[in-house]
């Protein structure tokens, strides 16, 4: 037996250690739904201004990433996908929703829509604050 040095893992390494991560965890918590999904905002050209990425997991959504353009913000097309990507979820029985922001991101704009702090991380990144928050609605 030995440890490698740290790196960037390949593929099949990476594989390997989330399908035995997951068969350990099934054994406590069952097969749980689990899906990766994303929708985006498409300009005239086809071209991507804006999107939202998620992974549905543990009987949660997980927002991982909410962007728009700065030259198409303002337009309410934020509140659309984070409200686009949660009907989803609700759609497939997922009533939980959970992400993170940072203190120079968007706080204000996701308590707007309905969620709460539920925790933080001081200098995370360096000088700045990242909050986790959550949104839980009854199907």
């Amino acid at each position: 037996m030995k440890i490698t040095d740290v790196s960037q893992p390949n593929e099949e390494d990476f594989e390997a250690l989330k399908l035995g991560l997951n068969s350990f965890n099934e054994r406590f918590t069952g097969s749980l739904y689990r899906e990766k999904v994303a929708a985006f905002v498409k300009d005239d050209s086809c071209q991507t201004v804006g999107g939202i990425l998620g992974e549905i997991k543990w009987g949660w959504l997980h927002v991982e990433g909410l962007w728009v353009s700065e030259s198409v913000r303002s337009k309410g097309l934020g509140s659309k996908l984070l409200t686009h990507l949660e009907k989803f979820a609700l759609s497939k029985g997922i009533s939980n929703f959970r992400l993170e922001t940072t203190s120079f991101q968007a706080l204000d704009f996701y308590k707007k829509q309905g969620y709460t702090i539920f925790g933080e991380l001081d200098d995370m990144p360096p000088n700045y604050t990242s909050y986790f928050l959550k949104k839980q609605k009854g199907i």
